[in-house]
């Protein structure tokens, strides 16, 4: 676990980077992050999903969407046959930026990777989903409890 929670550092400090480079705010970063990367699997969001997926309000999402494609990084389309149904694409130079700020980086993990029989690469894969599936359902299940804050060392115990 404290290696995930090493990577997880790693991560978050590389969307920062990210976010400068483009000089966005970070939350930008991520929803332009975010919206590329769903449409490379082929399932590209909607604003409530992408609300949903960086944990903003849907009015702060909608400002959020606002800046992006005033500044050209996305686009809002209604490609779906419910027009009322909002699909998110990247500008088209947010894929190559995108390219070019993390490709060094891929070339890396490649070759780190390289060293792996193709198998264990396959059960680390499936790890990775076990874990990613565990913590989405204990996240689900937090969004439909009401979490009681801490006790203070005031209250002690009873």
């Amino acid at each position: 676990m404290e290696s995930l929670r090493i990577y997880g550092g790693h991560y978050a400090e590389l969307s920062r980077r990210f976010a400068a480079w483009l000089g966005l705010h970070s939350t930008d970063a991520t929803a332009v992050l975010e919206i590329a990367a769903a449409e490379e699997r082929g399932t590209p969001l909607s604003p409530a999903r992408l609300s949903e997926r960086i944990s903003l309000s849907t009015g702060a999402t909608t400002a959020l969407l606002n800046r992006l494609e005033a500044a050209g990084h996305i686009t809002r389309a209604r490609e779906h046959s419910d027009r009322r149904i909002v699909t998110l694409r990247s500008g088209g130079h947010i894929q190559e930026r995108a390219d070019e700020f993390f490709g060094p980086l891929a070339h890396r993990l490649d070759a780190a990777m390289s060293h792996y029989p193709p198998r264990f690469l396959e059960q680390v894969e499936a790890f990775m989903a076990d874990l990613n599936t565990t913590m989405d359902s204990h996240l689900t299940e937090q969004d439909t409890e009401t979490p009681r804050p801490p006790r203070s060392p005031a209250e002690g115990t009873s």
